[in-house]
């Protein structure tokens, strides 16, 4: 399949047992990038890159160092806002709205579309006061009660719950370096975002923390969509559903993760997925 299929959100025509044409399936996308170019002064990091991503299933984007994955990434809920020589052009929508539309709260995004980086960065707060800092500062949760259940079933939903629930009071710091990660991940949850980012999240974890974080993954799709940034192909084909190749600023390829692994249409990802370049 290429991008520009990949983008229309049409899969192909099938045909049923009686060999009548069925119409094609349309797939619901949550975000879309639209001619989006990046730029670092005078720099261009990204190019054109036209993408639908689709609504609760896992994105990995994949492709060699400084390929512009992590920009990318970072254009989605417009942490590259925080980088005075950056300038983003194009269209990236979420629900079709324009998020880098005049007018639009930058606040309200990073909470529809939360982020969870490459090292785990509890507060130096406790474990509770780690995931209630967002709901309190978006006034989620009116009551002490209220803000309770939000940690207790964060916790839950990142798998955590039952290892720190007598221990909430404790620093987040002082967790292992995998249960940090999962309280980042709670922290993320707590403020009901619709699409949580992920860059590199196993990267300077353990193998055990590692195959707990992508099982997580593989349980939060159900509610959330998710778009992970990784260097291992292993990881991109365990947990996600869709792959994007990255090279050079460019959006090379992308397509079902078993079709872009075993049947690549571009060279260029081919060479990639073989080892001869990255």
């Amino acid at each position: 399949m290429i991008v520009s299929e990949q983008f229309s959100g049409m899969s192909p025509v099938s045909v049923d047992d009686n060999n009548c044409l069925q119409p094609p399936v349309v797939l619901k996308s949550k975000m879309e990038t639209r001619a989006l170019d990046v730029f670092y002064g005078d720099k261009q990091a990204l190019q054109d890159i036209n993408l639908a991503i689709g609504e609760k299933e896992v994105t990995a984007l994949i492709g060699p160092s400084g390929c512009g994955k992590s920009t990318y990434l970072r254009c989605l809920n417009r942490m590259n806002d925080t980088i005075p020589e950056c300038t983003v052009r194009g269209e990236v929508t979420l629900d079709d709205a324009n998020i880098y539309a005049p007018g639009v709260d930058v606040v309200e995004v990073r909470a529809r579309v939360g982020m969870v980086f490459q090292k785990p960065n509890p507060f130096p707060k406790s474990i509770y006061d780690n995931i209630a800092y967002g709901p309190r500062i978006h006034g989620i949760g009116s009551n002490r009660e209220a803000i309770d259940e939000i940690v207790q079933v964060s916790l839950e939903r990142a798998g955590l719950w039952e290892e720190v629930r007598e221990r909430l009071n404790e620093p987040g710091t002082g967790l292992s370096g995998g249960q940090q990660q999962r309280l980042c991940i709670a922290r993320a949850i707590a403020v009901d975002p619709e699409v949580i980012l992920m860059d590199e999240p196993c990267s300077a974890l353990d193998p055990i923390a590692t195959a707990r974080i992508e099982e997580l993954i593989d349980e939060l799709k159900e509610n959330y969509t998710i778009v992970i940034v990784t260097h291992s192909m292993q990881q991109a084909a365990r947990v996600s559903q869709k792959a994007a190749f990255f090279h050079l600023g460019m959006l090379i390829e992308c397509d079902d993760t078993p079709a872009m692994f075993t049947n690549p249409t571009k060279k260029q990802t081919q060479d990639y997925i073989t080892g001869r370049i990255g």
